[in-house]
């Protein structure tokens, strides 16, 4: 009967699978801006399993700990050239898992920091909410950066198993099985854990599982917490408000640039079709709160996405701006022709607190006939 070593630990096989649980769940959720806050809960709960695990690197558990790693470049060379031979079997990580789990606990961390820079700045949520301000407009270089990182973190994952099932399925390796029971193949010392291990493994379990409830069940928390104010119009510049909203649907004003809004101002008596003039005093009035309010003094995102994509364009209709027409370009025709929504103009339809200046993704609800 083959020799079997008990080589995982308890709260490693746990680590294992909260952090499968936790990385598949980031990356399915990454593509829906509607879930952008679970997609950053669950980041942070990667970094902090990673965090544990660090610790747990460094303390005397066989197999586990950092010292018993095989970082040797002539080990990892033999190893990866007789990937579809015969390979040395190691009871602990292999050369390959040994770089590969470095890689991700870099990576990883890597990516938590810049998505908790881009969630700052871009969004305007979480402890660096405070970043979103104009020092920071050209807020993409946060996002690119993240997504480097993270897609660089996904491809060691990805090489990681697809190590394993190479393992599992050519060379019958028990490696999938040994992270389920614990136990390897071999003759080797089996691991055992002291009191005071056993009791940062509780703490590291039961923290990151607690800690991932926290983030899910109050979004309100400073990790994800939205920065972002609601505007009263009628307060802040009563006169827009009033004129503006007794038409049509109060639209921010960083919604278009100065240029825009100078020429949708000036000539109002061609307004959409409608003759909307004003006297001078109130037009230069409003006008002038549109220009100093306008796209290119906002730290908003859609603010920066709409100047982004407008460059030398002047359309006075926001629905026009190609920013909006991107990003709306998968709506059905008959939403927007339905009795709930009747517009493409009637964005509070589907954005609520839309006119109070909020455009969060998570605060979009689309009508339902």
């Amino acid at each position: 009967m083959t020799k079997q070593t008990y080589t995982w630990t308890l709260f490693t096989r746990l680590f294992h699978i909260l952090l499968i649980i936790s990385v598949a769940t980031a990356y399915v959720v990454s593509d829906f801006d509607k879930l952008l806050s679970l997609h950053v809960a669950f980041g942070y709960t990667i970094a902090l399993l990673f965090l544990f695990r660090v610790i747990w690197g460094f303390m005397d558990v066989p197999y586990s700990k950092f010292s018993d790693f095989n970082f040797t470049v002539k080990e990892l060379l033999s190893y990866m050239l007789n990937v579809l031979g015969e390979k040395k079997e190691y009871i602990g990580h292999n050369p390959a898992s040994s770089w590969a789990i470095i890689a991700m606990i870099l990576l990883a961390f890597l990516t938590a920091i810049s998505g908790t820079l881009t969630y700052g700045t871009q969004e305007g949520m979480g402890i660096l909410a405070f970043m979103n301000n104009t020092m920071f407009q050209k807020m993409e270089i946060f996002e690119e950066i993240h997504e480097v990182f993270a897609n660089l973190f996904m491809l060691v994952v990805a090489a990681h198993i697809a190590g394993v099932l190479l393992d599992t399925f050519l060379h019958k390796s028990d490696v999938i099985n040994s992270m389920i029971t614990g136990y390897k193949k071999g003759e080797a010392k089996s691991v055992s854990v002291t009191p005071s291990q056993k009791v940062f493994g509780f703490v590291w379990i039961i923290a990151s599982i607690t800690f991932l409830l926290y983030m899910l069940l109050t979004p309100s928390n400073p990790l994800l917490n939205d920065a972002n104010k609601r505007v009263d119009y009628k307060q802040e510049h009563t006169l827009f408000y009033e004129e503006c909203s007794s038409c049509h649907t109060l639209y921010p004003p960083f919604l278009l640039p100065r240029a825009s809004w100078a020429k949708m101002m000036d000539d109002l008596e061609n307004h959409f079709g409608d003759d909307a003039s004003l006297d001078k005093e109130d037009m230069l009035s409003i006008k002038s709160y549109l220009l100093t309010h306008s796209a290119e003094y906002s730290t908003k995102e859609a603010a920066f996405k709409i100047l982004q994509s407008m460059e030398n364009n002047v359309t006075i209709a926001i629905t026009k701006t190609p920013y909006w027409i991107q990003r709306h370009k998968e709506i059905e025709k008959e939403i927007f022709q339905s009795k709930k929504v009747g517009k493409k103009s009637n964005c509070k339809a589907c954005h609520n607190n839309f006119e109070n200046g909020l455009l969060n993704d998570k605060d979009i609800k689309i009508p339902k006939e």
